[in-house]
């Protein structure tokens, strides 16, 4: 264990809307934020790769194949501890093997969901233009098999908490303040 922080975890497949979860957190409650897909976008970039969805997928799995599952994780832990505030919300857990690895650090640990229709979260990344982003519908289905093949799925299983992010945004965004806000009163305890 390194720290008596309370780490944030958040799950939820491309475009389910992790970012507004993020933003909400930051903005509303002071959490500081890491990004698990900076790390495999950096490791792309250091390999001199284009960031596309092919190649930010391949990236990700050969660091996991090369480094084990919880990879990713263990490149977050240095950048979670950098950090001087007290909540920290990690986004894009994709892994139990990464959830492990977070919780063998910082055991004030929560982990939320967040869940949207393929034909939505297709639209929202349709609309997004990362570069990472797919913008041909067979692009989003090899993406979110990827995604699904490193454990996404049980990990949103395994979330405390489910946000369902198809109504409007503050409904949505209701559901999100009254969570984060669960979530702070049980690490207060």
């Amino acid at each position: 264990m390194t720290e008596d922080k309370l780490v944030l975890g958040v799950a939820g497949m491309p475009g389910s809307g992790k970012s507004l979860v993020v933003e909400l957190a930051q903005k509303e409650k002071g959490y500081e934020a890491v990004a698990m897909g900076d790390v495999v976008r950096e490791e792309t970039k250091k390999r001199n790769l284009q960031p596309t969805p092919e190649n930010i997928g391949r990236v990700m799995l050969d660091l996991r194949q090369k480094d084990g599952n919880a990879v990713i994780a263990k490149r977050c832990v240095p950048k979670i501890a950098s950090i001087k505030g007290q909540k920290v919300i990690v986004d894009g857990i994709r892994s139990l093997d990464e959830i492990e690895e977070f919780k063998k650090h910082y055991p004030i640990f929560s982990l939320i969901a967040i869940h949207a229709s393929p034909d939505t979260r297709f639209q929202r990344l349709y609309h997004r233009r990362r570069s990472d982003d797919a913008n041909h519908w067979k692009v989003f289905l090899e993406r979110d098999t990827r995604e699904l093949s490193v454990g996404l799925g049980n990990v949103i299983s395994m979330a405390e908490e489910m946000v369902v992010n198809e109504e409007p945004f503050d409904v949505v965004k209701g559901r999100i303040r009254r969570i984060l806000e669960k979530v702070e009163n049980k690490w207060r305890k």
